[in-house]
């Protein structure tokens, strides 16, 4: 229906969404065109040649409604009785779905039509016999209603899906959403994220090791200039803050480095792999943004993680500083 199409948000490059109260007429996906072939021949243009047919979507098209009877005519009979071929049917003002070939969408492979407007034809052209598809009773002739294949059912919340797959499951139908790939892909994710945040560990712990000995080795070395400090009458808080921040800096630096280093290795992953991955997970934005993002919120927050760790890793160097004893820091070569 016109109503279902519009909320499936279905978008256009020319022309209006079809309706039931008027001629049929024919949506083609973006990426339909290169499923035409030329049926003398069974040669498919594109796939053949990697060519594109010229087709004008927006102009008049012959349509065979009774295909059965079609093909009959190309491959069924003698030369003697031939069987006739069906009537055709001329469309007007057809429409395309927005979009280049390769940009792929819920719509790109597919020809759509209002669903009344389609049923009106098929009473037309089929009258009193029976439609091809739709079933029949024992003596040969068409129920009073229509059958269908599958239906859409669109769920207002995602996190709903799958409660609403499963009723429809227990009803005695057969039911598939995109929450079941969607789940996968999260086990997926979290399996690597577990992985990598288990590598992470390592190595901030490893940093956290060398950050405190870092800072050690240099209290080690600078043990006269704090005895001197001491004497001087520095307050013990002031030489803890001396060394704390001397392992933040320690830690911003640290972590602005692993920062360029993300955003490097995170624009050669797009440069190198996105084009491919996301063009076929690409649900027809055809914004190409690539497979990695690290967001600004993100890269605060890990900056200011950094610093923290640099402090933590601080406060042992730090605490032994400050007991320091100031005369035998000043006799220390």
């Amino acid at each position: 229906t016109t109503e279902a199409m519009t909320k499936k948000k279905l978008q256009l490059a020319s022309g209006t969404i079809p309706t039931g109260d008027e001629e049929i007429r024919f949506i083609f996906g973006n990426s339909s065109v290169q499923d035409f072939y030329n049926y003398k021949t069974n040669a498919y243009p594109y796939w053949d040649t990697g060519e594109l047919p010229d087709i004008d979507f927006d102009g008049d098209f012959f349509v065979i409604y009774d295909t059965e009877a079609f093909y009959n005519s190309q491959y069924g009979g003698d030369s003697e009785t031939p069987v006739k071929p069906p009537k055709k049917y001329i469309t007007k003002n057809n429409c395309l779905v927005a979009g280049g070939v390769d940009n792929y969408n819920s719509f790109s492979y597919g020809v759509y039509t209002n669903i009344d407007a389609l049923k009106k034809q098929l009473k037309k052209v089929f009258k009193n016999k029976p439609i091809p598809g739709q079933p029949t009773t024992k003596g040969g002739k068409p129920y009073s209603y229509w059958v269908y294949e599958q239906a859409y059912v669109q769920v207002d919340d995602f996190n709903y899906v799958s409660e609403v797959q499963k009723k429809i499951a227990d009803m005695g139908f057969q039911a598939d959403s995109n929450a079941e790939y969607v789940e996968s892909t999260q086990k997926q994710f979290n399996t690597i994220q577990m992985v990598l945040g288990g590598i992470g560990s390592v190595a901030l712990f490893v940093a956290a090791i060398s950050i405190a000995n870092t800072m050690m080795m240099s209290i080690y070395e600078r043990t006269k200039e704090i005895g001197i400090i001491k004497v001087l009458g520095c307050s013990l808080g002031n030489i803890r803050s001396l060394f704390l921040i001397e392992a933040a800096f320690i830690g911003f630096i640290g972590g602005f480095l692993g920062l360029i280093l993300s955003y490097g290795l995170s624009w050669l992953l797009n440069a190198f792999l996105g084009g491919a991955l996301s063009s076929a997970m690409d649900m027809g934005s055809g914004s190409g943004s690539g497979i990695s993002y690290i967001p600004l919120w993100l890269s605060a927050l890990a900056l200011i993680f950094a610093v923290l760790v640099g402090v933590i890793a601080g406060f042992l160097p730090a605490m032994r500083a400050m007991k320091l004893s100031p005369l035998s820091a000043i006799k220390t070569e």
